[in-house]
């Protein structure tokens, strides 16, 4: 079966009454996990972003502190779960200014992580490559909030 594009799913929605689309939500919602994350996202959390992201970020540091620290392939598979989630709960934001702040927050608390990334290429690697990503998200912002993350930036 081949998807409708995004321009079609609008036109059919508008033709829908206000009892048909809660229907088809509630219906999308059980079939993905993604799908009733991203609907509690705008339905619940939408309006009070600085709620969100506290939140993400107190979720963020309970997963850091349950990392294995036995060997740095744990501790790489356990950075890169973390990251994906991140990456997903900026996505459901769409906003630059949410993805900047929690990506300044995973890199602080991996720069802070112990045992130390500095002694793994691959880890080192990857915060690298999430400072690279923020500056390049900075750009795109607004030149008082360009000040501030750049800020919080020289601190990392």
């Amino acid at each position: 079966m081949k998807a409708a594009t995004v321009r079609q799913l609008k036109v059919e929605l508008q033709d829908q009454t206000q009892e048909e689309l809660v229907a088809l939500c509630l219906r999308l919602s059980k079939f993905k996990k993604e799908n009733k994350e991203l609907l509690t996202y705008l339905l619940f959390e939408s309006h009070n972003e600085a709620d969100y992201i506290d939140h993400i970020k107190v979720e963020i540091a309970e997963q850091f502190t349950t990392i294995n620290t036995n060997s740095f392939h744990y501790i790489k598979k356990s950075v890169r779960k973390i990251l994906r989630q991140l990456k997903i709960y900026a996505r459901y934001s769409g906003k630059k200014e949410t993805e900047v702040e929690l990506l300044l927050f995973f890199c602080s608390e991996l720069k802070a992580f112990r045992p130390s990334i500095t002694r793994n290429v691959t880890l080192t690697n990857l915060y690298d490559r999430q400072v690279a990503s923020i500056k390049k998200s900075i750009a795109t912002l607004h030149e008082d909030l360009q000040y501030d993350y750049e800020l919080e930036l020289e601190n990392l």
